[in-house]
């Protein structure tokens, strides 16, 4: 995908793409999953949107920057706490090579 598309879209069109992706291959993906706050005992639904959830397990956040920063890190941490999640991939679009814009992240 990637490699036929190349650096410089939005974010919300290799969302779309690998949404596209991902089901093709026959998982079962979320796009734009909403993820609630629960802060005492009040639950606030709105703020935070996984781009895609892969198989209730991956949390997959795109990016088009020039380079990951610790926001970006702890925005997957974030959603990876939030929903109780373990595993998120970080990826990043805006880059030549997309081997060179994945970063794996564990809970």
């Amino acid at each position: 995908m990637h490699k036929q598309l190349g650096p410089g879209l939005l974010e919300s069109a290799y969302q779309e793409c690998l949404f596209h992706e991902l089901k093709k291959a026959g998982l079962a993906v979320q796009k734009e999953k909403a993820l609630p706050i629960v802060y005492k005992d009040i639950k606030l639904d709105h703020g935070y949107r996984i781009d895609l959830l892969v198989e209730n397990k991956v949390v997959i956040e795109i990016k088009t920057v020039e380079a990951f920063s610790d926001v970006h890190l702890a925005q997957v941490l974030t959603y990876l706490k939030l929903g109780n999640y373990k595993l998120g991939l970080l990826l990043n679009f805006h880059v030549t090579t997309l081997k060179n814009g994945i970063r794996r992240v564990i809970l």
